[in-house]
């Protein structure tokens, strides 16, 4: 017998997004990194949850980093974990948690975590 109860792609992330955020928790020693995915940008921020701050920001339409236009959006999104990563380094941050905001693990998301990764960032 099928289930009459259907999702939505929208409801089923929302659905991932709020079983993440019931275990994570970004603290002052280690922040929580939250992406965001859209269908034509990124966006990463590193969040300090105990006084709702956001630390260190970075996305796709930052004025402060110029991408290559011949880059693909995988591409895009291991150069804003690249860069998120040097930001929090000079901000003093080397250990986050990484909430990737219902997303699937896999395309722009992972190379976001990569190159975040590769840049010295744990988690």
């Amino acid at each position: 017998m099928k289930h009459s109860i259907t999702y939505k792609k929208s409801q089923a992330r929302d659905r991932r997004r709020k079983a993440i955020r019931k275990r994570l928790r970004g603290s002052s020693e280690r922040p929580r990194l939250a992406v965001f995915r859209s269908a034509k940008h990124i966006y990463a921020q590193i969040i300090n949850d105990e006084n709702g701050k956001t630390l260190v920001s970075m996305s796709t339409i930052s004025k402060e980093l110029t991408l290559d236009p011949k880059l693909k959006k995988v591409g895009q999104s291991f150069q804003i974990g690249m860069e998120l990563a040097k930001k929090a380094k000079l901000a003093g941050i080397s250990r986050v948690s990484f909430d990737r905001g219902g997303f699937l693990f896999h395309g722009r998301v992972k190379a976001l975590a990569e190159g975040a990764r590769k840049a010295g960032l744990n988690f």
